[in-house]
């Protein structure tokens, strides 16, 4: 027994439906309805003058045509004419229908007087309300059409036919369960099942059994379309099941039935519809294939042209009531892949359907709360991107689609806006109506960036996001490079006007530096250059932007390097993006030192380098070039001795890209540096330190302090003023960073105070610094210490202060590290002639201890510093150093004996200048260059001098023996043979005193020496002594010795 049936008054109702057997009905309008008139929507008009053979006679009401630039005039009737009556005229007798019902179907409009109409003619100026600070509908009627009658008040005339009768109901529902139980085997009887579903679609308002039925078999339903759209063929159109299908999903969708939405089931539903319209061959094809199978009861043109409607409709029948916009968001889910597509004929479908969705949703806009639609920014980009689409049909749709899209936007943010900011939404509306006002429509919506610029006020920032990235997938789009050029254009407008209100800027930045290596047309790559020039010239987005352009392998390949090297920056930016550049590579000299360097140092000492190679930054690499100097003669420090197994190198950064073995850090830092040098005009000194191996130096592990010595030396000689900035930057720096830093920088610091800049330092900052490294306990710092003490002294004021850093200094004469001593007797140079008396007694104890040091260089100066002490001793304090002097004479004599010439030289000038302290004249003989044992007689004569002018001779020979186990056998040899031959020279009371024993002892042990010439001499010398010991007159010695060596007198 059937359920009672029950009348729910007027309500929208309808879809169109062909003829089957039983009954059925032809669609209306819904706004000719009300008035007893059948009409086409304007959609369809539209549509069907874009892919129907018919010609729609105009209107008098004016349209913005987007196709021809022109205004229609669309006459306000039409055809009354069912959209498929033309299809069916050319079917044979067996496919036509016995009879009709009448129901509506509620689609666009046919005039646009309810459209928002762009003109500048019809926008006013925004009221401005001073009293009151809230925004209401009329703050925004500026935009005419905007805000529309409610959707249930646009139908609320519309008359419907009555209630099918019982009988025929009954009829339909049986006809439909043998269709469910997949009794269809024919074109006839799927269209009959579906035609009966249409008409039995109808009754749903009124009859519960109707309604009981169909809501109950739902899914049955949506699973026999699924079967029956993959019974179509993908190749061609041979019947009308498909326009049929299309017609009962809309017919439906208008009685709040939805087969497409709501379910997973549903959504393949969805998807497999779309898929069997969008890939069915091009109309040319199917044209083809009409001419080969002549004989077809359908013309496939005709058939394809009104299937598309249909599909069309089906579409908008979703959206005319969507207050939520789901179903706007599942349908641009489904046609986003096809609005995409690189076969022209399928994306002309997808932009053509999405068009009329659009458009129909804009005049039945009835938004509520909460809003499933979140992808505002991905539609305005693809529809934008479509607007400069090389292929005119698409651009034409897309225009029309955008023009509508920009109602439903107006309208969208009119009612999601914070109800807080009324004046943030009113800024955005002056914004959108001044922009407007300067273009034309057709200039709007044929320019992209324009679209851009209207529709960037009142995306937020989500959707400033989504924006983009649609807009760079755009980019991947080979095929077409007008579309590669529009994206470039919509990008850089956006990000131009949209300034900081963008979100995911590393997100963004990946798929650009992704896309850079596809993008061939030079102008567009510049535009993504300029783009990325603008997100990292913005303070919010500086480091972000840098962070992620660093995540590259290094070296950065050639699509990398052309982006650093051409960021288009304004002046004021260029510093502040240096700036923080720079930074990035400080940030790893101020932690200690690991086990393996970070992977960003050596990123950004690269990207340093690009940077300097395309000298876009100019301006700014002149500002910081102390900074940029100092900062990478610190990452040349760092990066000594490594390769890039010893950096910290992300996992899965060389995915699929091989490591170059001769890329190393030191390479990548010493470029960046040479870069540097030249590119701000330093040629002398790049050349300078090319000369003179500096380079080597700066790079070598023992001499990179000798190579930065030798940059701030070439600096101070060519570039004084540079020198001074690097000076005053250094100030502060010196206690930062870690170990390695600090030594660089401390040593070019200490360099730096050669100038007479360095006299204006406060005590602080030099004196005192130096004073504390000079206490350090690593020896570095002390021979910089001591290095910057040297540099000081030259300056005459700075002595007085070096004075109480006196005693300091001179324990350094006792250190290990040769360059600690060597510099301490530089210093001890300079200031030896203000020392006090005790000091200066105190000093030469200290230098005479390192008479005869293994190293020839602490030898010589310590020699040369024991010489300028004796000199600067005054008059008056003679009588305190004299023993000193004296008891340097026999080490200077011998010393003078040395095979290092310039220690034998300095001896011979030093035992002068004592000489001459005690007012002696030396013989010539003691100035003789040839070996002593060579020249006995001369040396008879040296001792006879010294054996007449010293007293305590005994002393003399005790200290020369102790010269008889010097390291050096010329110094043991002139020892034994000076004692040999001084020995005729002693008082018998000294001998008798003293004793000979202990001479003799040494002697004797001599005897052994391996060498022969030495026990030799020592044979003589201990028979002299033994001589002299019984003998007081040994005249005959010299000529005995002379025999013995086979000598003959000159």
């Amino acid at each position: 027994m059937s359920l009672p049936r029950r009348g729910r008054g007027s309500r929208l109702a309808g879809c169109r439906v062909a003829g089957t057997s039983v009954p059925r009905a032809t669609a209306l309008s819904p706004q000719r309805a009300g008035r007893g008139a059948q009409s086409v929507s304007h959609a369809q008009r539209l549509t069907r003058r874009r892919h129907c053979s018919q010609q729609v006679p105009p209107e008098p009401e004016p349209q913005a045509d987007f196709r021809s630039g022109k205004w229609l005039y669309e006459r306000a009737g039409g055809d009354a004419r069912d959209s498929r009556q033309a299809l069916r005229a050319g079917m044979g007798s067996k496919h036509r229908t016995c009879g009709r019902e009448h129901v509506v179907i509620p689609c666009a409009s046919d005039n646009d007087s309810g459209s928002v109409d762009l003109q500048l003619s019809n926008i006013e100026d925004i009221k401005k309300r001073p009293s009151s600070i809230e925004l209401t509908d009329s703050d925004i009627s500026d935009f005419p059409g905007l805000l529309q009658d409610p959707l249930a008040d646009s139908f609320t005339s519309l008359t419907h036919p009555g209630p099918l009768g019982e009988a025929l109901v009954d009829r339909l529902i049986h006809s439909i369960e043998e269709g469910l139980r997949g009794d269809l085997k024919d074109e006839h009887a799927k269209l009959t099942f579906l035609r009966s579903l249409s008409s039995l679609s109808q009754s749903l308002p009124y009859d519960e059994t109707t309604e009981s039925f169909i809501h109950s078999h739902v899914d049955d339903i949506g699973r026999v379309l699924s079967v029956l759209v993959q019974e179509e063929s993908l190749h061609s159109l041979f019947s009308p099941v498909r326009q049929e299908i299309f017609v009962l999903i809309a017919g439906l969708s208008y009685q709040d039935v939805h087969l497409l939405c709501g379910s997973e089931d549903r959504a393949d539903l969805f998807s497999l519809i779309t898929r069997s319209l969008i890939t069915l061959p091009s109309t040319r094809t199917l044209t083809q294939l009409q001419e080969v199978m002549p004989n077809r009861p359908y013309s496939l043109e005709s058939l394809y042209r009104q299937t598309f409607q249909a599909f069309s409709e089906m579409l908008q029948s979703l959206v005319v009531k969507d207050p939520h916009l789901e179903n706007l968001d599942a349908i641009f889910k489904h046609m986003d892949p096809w609005l995409q597509s690189v076969v022209d004929h399928e994306r002309e479908r997808a932009t053509a359907s999405m068009a009329q969705v659009l458009k129909c949703l804009s005049r039945h806009l009835s938004l509520k709360l909460p809003l499933q639609f979140q992808r505002l920014g991905h539609l305005v980009a693809m529809m934008a991107l479509l607007c400069g689409d090389p292929l005119k049909e698409v651009a034409e749709e897309a225009a029309e689609g955008t023009h509508h899209l920009l109602h439903i936007t107006l309208r969208l943010k009119y009612i999601t806006h914070d109800k807080k900011n009324h004046q943030g939404l009113k800024n955005a509306l002056k914004k959108c109506r001044g922009l407007l006002e300067l273009y034309s429509i057709k200039q709007f919506y044929n320019c992209p960036f324009k679209i851009a610029q209207v529709f960037e006020v009142f995306l937020n920032a989500n959707e400033l996001c989504q924006f983009v990235m649609t807009t760079l997938d755009g980019l991947n789009t080979q095929k077409h490079p007008c579309t590669q050029q529009s994206a470039g254009e919509l990008l850089i407008t956006l990000v131009k006007n949209a300034e900081s209100r963008f979100e995911k800027v590393p997100e963004i930045m990946g798929v650009i530096c992704a896309r850079l290596s596809i993008i061939s047309q030079p102008r567009v790559r510049q535009q993504i250059i300029h783009t990325v020039s603008l997100f990292i010239s913005r303070p919010k987005y500086t480091d972000t932007v840098l962070s992620h352009l660093l995540c590259h392998p290094v070296p950065y390949d050639r699509h990398l390097a052309e982006l650093w090297r051409n960021l288009q920056v304004e002046l004021p930016s260029t510093t502040w993006i240096l700036w923080r550049l720079l930074r990035k590579l400080q940030k790893y000299h101020n932690v200690p030192a690991r086990e393996k360097m970070a992977y960003m140092a050596v990123a950004a000492t690269n990207a340093l380098y690009e940077v300097f190679v395309g000298n876009r930054l100019r301006a700014a690499t002149f500002r910081l070039l102390p900074q940029l100097l100092m900062t990478l003669l610190v990452q040349v420090h760092h990066s000594i001795g490594l390769s890039m197994s010893d950096v910290a190198i992300p996992s899965g950064l060389y995915t699929g890209r091989e490591m170059s073995s001769e890329v190393t850090p030191l390479c990548l830092a010493l470029q960046a540096t040479k870069t540097l040098l030249l590119r701000t005009l330093c040629w002398q000194e790049f050349y300078t330190i090319e000369r003179n191996r500096g380079w080597s130096l700066l790079g070598g592990s023992d001499c990179h302090l000798q190579g930065v010595f030798l940059l701030a030396n070439t600096l101070l000689e060519r570039n004084h003023l540079l020198a001074h900035k690097v000076m005053y930057l250094l100030v502060p720096l010196l206690h930062r960073g870690n170990d390695k830093h600090q030594l660089t920088a401390a040593g070019f610091f200490v360099e730096l105070l050669q100038s007479p800049v360095a006299k204006r330092l406060p005590g602080v900052y030099s004196m005192a610094r130096l004073r504390e490294w000079l206490h350090c306990g690593n020896d570095l710092f002390r021979i910089l210490a001591l290095r910057g003490l040297h540099n000081l002294v030259r300056h005459q004021e700075m002595q007085e202060d070096l004075s109480r850093l006196l005693p300091y200094i001179m324990d350094c004469l006792c250190e290990a590290d040769k360059r600690i001593v060597l510099l301490a007797i530089q210093i001890l140079l300079h200031v030896v002639k203000t020392m006090d008396p005790t000091t200066l007694a105190s000093l030469m104890r200290t230098v005479f201890s390192l008479f005869g040091d293994a190293r020839p260089d602490v030898h010589h100066f310590s020699m040369t510093l024991f010489g300028a002490a004796v000199k600067s001793v005054k008059c008056t304090d003679k009588k305190g150093v004299e023993s000193q002097v004296l008891g340097s004479l026999v080490p200077l004599l011998l010393y003078s004996q040395d095979d290092t010439d310039t220690v034998a030289e300095e001896s011979r000038r030093v035992l002068g200048i004592c000489a001459t302290f005690l007012k002696w004249k030396l013989p010539p003989e003691v100035y003789c260059k040839d070996p002593w044992c060579l020249r006995p007689t001369e040396v008879g004569t040296i001792c006879r001098f010294f054996g007449k002018k010293c007293k305590g001779k005994i002393n003399i020979l005790a200290q020369t023996l102790m010269y008889s186990k010097d390291a050096k056998l010329p110094i043991r040899r002139t020892a034994v043979l000076f004692v040999g031959l001084f020995a005729k020279y002693m008082d018998r009371s000294e001998l008798q005193s003293q004793g000979t024993g202990w001479i003799e002892d040494d002697l004797r042990i001599l005897l052994h020496d391996p060498e022969p010439s030495l026990r030799m001499i020592a044979s003589q010398a201990l028979f002299q002594v033994q001589r002299t010991r019984t003998e007081p007159e040994s005249e005959q010695t010299v000529c005995w010795l002379r025999k013995r060596m086979g000598c003959h007198p000159a």
